[in-house]
């Protein structure tokens, strides 16, 4: 195998990599800035759009009603239009700190404006909320809403289950700072509940292992042709 051979074998297998990989980056994630347990933060959604042919012209984030949030700031983004909805709690709750809390912010809904493309078809936006105070537990979770211009609504809503599959449409699962830790730091996206393995390692290994038998081949061939 020659060495312009070689080029073309590794460049097919960073291809396959790239594209097997894609499908698990391409999911509604969401990451935060000082979002420590009982304060105030902000969240920030990546939201890609997957359609090859549609756009995203709209993102539904659901706030918990278990752990209810009752001070939301919406991002103001160019050709978007922004709606914040606050609900009434069925019976007031006492929220970490004791305080009675009746009503709560519900949802908060992007839609894009008259005559905006929305996000255009493989391509990526942020949508970030100022929020708090946030629950005083490990994670919170956000379902959310994605719909397209072709009237398609992904609603990634999935859990997983202890010791089952990675869901196909997993919510967005924020990990909350402990008090008192360095809460400087962004927060990561929770991991998947009960050690679930993610998606993308076994089809990356698989993919790594194959590059490897490639270049081995590859390197035998060239030490038998110098034999």
């Amino acid at each position: 195998m020659g060495a312009r051979q070689r080029r073309v074998v590794a460049a097919t297998v960073t291809a396959t990599m790239l594209a097997l990989a894609a499908p698990a980056a391409a999911h509604v994630k969401v990451s935060g800035t000082d979002t420590t347990q009982g304060g105030f933060g902000v969240l920030t959604f990546r939201v890609p759009t997957e359609s090859a042919t549609a756009s995203t012209t709209g993102l539904l984030i659901t706030l918990p009603a278990d752990h209810p949030i009752i001070s939301v700031t919406a991002q103001d983004k160019p050709g978007w239009i922004v709606t914040v909805t606050h609900k009434t709690l069925p019976a007031p709750q006492k929220d970490d700190d004791g305080n009675e809390v009746s009503d709560y912010i519900a949802s908060v809904e992007w839609k894009a404006a008259p005559g905006s493309r929305g996000i255009a078809p493989n391509l990526f936006d942020t949508f970030s909320i100022a929020a708090g105070p946030l629950p005083k537990a490990s994670s919170i979770t956000l379902p959310t809403a994605q719909t397209y211009s072709d009237g398609m609504v992904v609603n990634w809503n999935e859990t997983t289950t202890a010791g089952g599959p990675a869901p196909e449409h997993p919510a967005p699962v924020l990990t909350l700072t402990a008090t008192g830790s360095d809460a400087s730091q962004p927060t990561a996206t929770a991991p998947p509940a009960g050690g679930a393995t993610p998606s993308w390692l076994p089809i990356t290994a698989l993919v790594v292992a194959l590059f490897a038998v490639v270049l081995g081949v590859a390197n035998l061939a060239v030490a038998r042709r110098k034999g």
